[in-house]
């Protein structure tokens, strides 16, 4: 990249991702600072917080509730201060699945069949038939994710998702292979195909080691490869993404292409899904992190 910049990475907060926020914050911290970088750790976890006044750009590592929801975008945006990845209005809408859900509708990417629960007591949707996926409106790392198999488990799955949410995404649960499309500088990445060797890739396949297959390139023609990649870039132009972001997507038997979720900062430790799509095209960790710092200083107001 060059001269050395001082980069603020924030890391931690106060959402239920913590955890999964301060080990993408730190390998990116030990990424930069292999590159030269002067780099502060910032933990948001208060209110209150103050940049170091030498900040020239801000790294968010952040996951969840008030780093991933536009809320500390905003702060930043107020602050004249550069950060990666998206702006604050493209943040609230992808973290809440069902503005996504309804800009996918809207620009015509495939999305799967969805409604939206408000209370405990309400019974089985009408018209709709097992398996079903609940899923907190606004949580992220599949927390507070339940997978429905048969009526009789709706009201337990239900106050489940609803203890991380006052509002629960209802989906059709869209039977065959989970792959996640890394998206960088307006490209799409090489698809990471998902395996979990037991069950859904729910909270504990994603973050016990050992528990899932990652495969990248993922095996899939070049026609269906590029059905999944233009239905991810949909999803991310229909949020109005900037940078980079993920984009998981189901596809069906037939090659179809059904979006799931845009998550507009997914992990970033260098075992992470996008740094390994990343790697398949031949951009390396460190490489990786400083080209998002690139994309955000392009923003620096001089």
């Amino acid at each position: 990249m060059g001269s050395s910049l001082n980069i603020t990475v924030m890391l931690g907060g106060p959402s239920a991702e913590r955890d999964v926020s301060l080990r993408s914050g730190e390998s990116v911290a030990k990424a930069l600072r292999a590159r030269g970088h002067a780099v502060t750790e910032l933990d948001p976890q208060k209110p209150g917080w103050k940049l170091p006044a030498k900040t020239d750009v801000v790294f968010l590592a952040l996951h969840g509730t008030y780093g991933e929801d536009g809320t500390v975008q905003a702060e930043l945006e107020k602050l004249g201060v550069p950060y990666t990845g998206c702006d604050a209005e493209a943040s609230r809408l992808a973290f809440d699945k069902v503005l996504t859900k309804q800009a996918c509708v809207a620009a015509k990417v495939p999305t799967a069949r969805f409604t939206v629960i408000e209370t405990a007591n309400t019974s089985w949707p009408r018209g709709w038939n097992p398996p079903l996926v609940l899923k907190p409106v606004r949580q992220g790392s599949s927390v507070g994710l339940q997978f429905v198999e048969r009526v009789a488990d709706w009201s337990n799955a239900l106050a489940e998702s609803l203890r991380y949410d006052s509002q629960v995404l209802v989906e059709e649960r869209i039977s065959g292979r989970e792959c996640t499309v890394g998206i960088l500088d307006g490209v799409a990445l090489p698809l990471v195909e998902v395996r979990p060797k037991n069950g859904a890739y729910d909270y504990r396949n994603k973050y016990t080691a050992g528990a899932t297959e990652y495969f990248c390139p993922a095996e899939f023609d070049a026609a269906t490869t590029k059905r999944i990649q233009d239905a991810a870039l949909g999803a991310f132009a229909a949020i109005g993404g900037r940078d980079y972001s993920r984009v998981d997507v189901m596809v069906r038997a037939t090659g179809e292409p059904v979006v799931l979720e845009v998550n507009t900062l997914p992990g970033m430790t260098e075992t992470s899904l996008l740094p390994k799509a990343a790697a398949a095209a031949g951009i390396g960790f460190e490489d990786l992190c400083e080209w998002m710092v690139k994309l955000a200083l392009k923003r620096k107001v001089k």
